[in-house]
């Protein structure tokens, strides 16, 4: 119970969004979602944690490790987040490849060079957030390949919507994620970004980036018919960056513009909506 307890505090200090989808789920579910993106937020922060690339290397190469101990029959490493993940993933039959795509996709957040293009940014969200959302179907045990790839969808939008609104955050520490061809089409000045205003080429570039997100939103809600209920706590994050995308329109663009932070209050709201008509 101390465990679960302070993975809970954990989720809710640093993945609010994914903490409020978990509490949708099943009550006999919620401990292994909440361990799941406890995982995620482990690995997607390890770029923040260290000092050079290598550091990084080792550290998602423990977690590497610790998942052959969890899909093997050897004693698990006594750890917070991984105890209660391998139970998830004993439970649940979770799919080894996905997890194995999550890590490895990381270790592009080693290397501060931006995505060449926005398929390429497209692949990163898909093996890192889409992967995570398709684990957290097969915990709420549906596994059709519409389901499936519905959560892809779903995942890859949740992504760029928060890459989006992180940009404050990347440019601080003179780092962007903004597709190279997109920075390029619309004259990005990176001197400009890292001082942190707000220009014409920078909305042009979110404009792009949020249209390719509503792409990926219209694609996974084109499935809704002929998915189970039970899938609905996984593909609630589509709410999430549905309202996001919202509240970046109405700051046309600007990033920087201190509304948005204050616009993620409305985000409960945004999601028990979605519970009560079962829409994602």
């Amino acid at each position: 119970m101390a465990r679960t307890s302070s993975l809970v505090d954990l989720l809710r200090r640093h993945d609010r969004d994914r903490y409020l989808c978990a509490l949708f789920a099943p009550a006999d579910r919620r401990a292994a979602l909440i361990a799941l993106y406890a995982f995620n937020h482990e690995i997607a922060k390890t770029r923040d944690v260290v000092s050079e690339p290598l550091l990084g290397q080792i550290r998602l190469q423990w977690w590497r490790e610790a998942l052959d101990e969890a899909y093997r029959s050897d004693p698990i490493r006594e750890h917070e987040v991984m105890t209660p993940l391998a139970a998830a993933i004993r439970r649940h039959d979770l799919s080894r490849a996905h997890f194995d795509a999550m890590i490895g996709t990381r270790e592009r957040d080693l290397s501060d060079e931006p995505p060449a293009s926005l398929a390429a940014l497209d692949d990163y969200c898909a093996a890192t957030s889409g992967r995570l959302q398709q684990l957290a179907l097969e915990i709420l045990d549906v596994r059709s390949e519409e389901a499936a790839e519905a959560a892809r969808e779903v995942g890859i939008a949740y992504a760029l919507a928060g890459l989006i609104r992180a940009i404050p955050y990347h440019a601080r520490a003179r780092r962007h994620v903004i597709p190279t061809e997109i920075a390029a089409e619309a004259g990005l000045d990176l001197a400009t970004l890292f001082e942190l205003k707000p220009t014409p080429a920078l909305a042009a570039a979110v404009g792009r980036m949020s249209e390719r997100a509503r792409q990926h939103l219209a694609s996974a809600r084109s499935r809704r018919r002929g998915l189970p209920s039970t899938a609905l706590p996984a593909l609630l994050p589509a709410r999430v960056a549905s309202g996001y995308l919202a509240d970046i329109d109405a700051v046309r663009g600007n990033v920087f513009d201190p509304r948005l932070v204050a616009a993620s209050a409305r985000t409960v709201f945004r999601l028990a909506r979605g519970a009560l008509t079962h829409r994602f």
